[in-house]
């Protein structure tokens, strides 16, 4: 094989490579779960983030709570989150992440309403199946009633002018005695996002 041959081999198969690497998918990396970063105007993982902090850090160094908590674990149900934006957002997520952060403090027990229907399931099931041991099978109406009720708002305000997109958030929480109908505790997770497009773009 002359040096021609083999020079012209050589690019060939440069450029088949080349073609072939050009056509592979899409890199896939992880990326940090905790990163706050804006991306869009839209609710995210990172706004989602502030809040569940922001709202269990008030709540569990609050004076009133610290000395309520401080001898006992209260019992808390948690309503949803209600959704009073424009956004399809997943409310639920928001809950859990709340719910999951207080439980870790270490200062409440929690009533999980969203798995009653599966708990009544299962209770039939041991009183009625025929399958469980009557001594050790539970009975209705020994579930411990809930002390206080935590309920949450989320909206936002949205405004635009020209290239620029302004959008805030408000976040807002409420833990309330559900035997003396007192608002034991109020805060709120304010977020502004400002989005400026290019005058060349879209």
């Amino acid at each position: 094989m002359n040096k021609a041959v083999a020079k012209l081999l050589g690019l060939a198969l440069f450029t088949m490579t080349g073609s072939l690497s050009g056509c592979a998918g899409p890199s896939v990396q992880y990326g940090d779960a905790g990163a706050m970063k804006a991306v869009s105007t839209d609710f995210g993982s990172s706004d989602l983030q502030q809040i569940a902090g922001s709202m269990v850090d008030s709540l569990v160094t609050f004076p009133p709570v610290v000395e309520l908590t401080g001898k006992r674990r209260p019992v808390i149900t948690v309503d949803r989150v209600k959704n009073k934006t424009m956004q399809h957002i997943d409310t639920e997520a928001i809950t859990d992440s709340i719910r999951a952060k207080l439980i870790r403090s270490g200062k409440f027990r929690f009533i999980d309403r969203s798995t009653d229907a599966a708990a009544v399931d299962e209770i039939r099931t041991q009183q009625d199946s025929g399958m469980v041991d009557k001594s050790t099978a539970v009975n209705f109406g020994q579930q411990i009633g809930a002390e206080f009720l935590l309920t949450a708002n989320f909206a936002e305000i949205r405004q635009r002018q020209g290239s620029m997109t302004d959008i805030y958030y408000k976040f807002t929480m409420n833990l309330k005695n559900l035997k003396t109908g007192i608002l034991e505790w109020s805060d709120e997770k304010e977020i502004r996002k400002v989005m400026q497009r290019s005058m060349f773009g879209s």
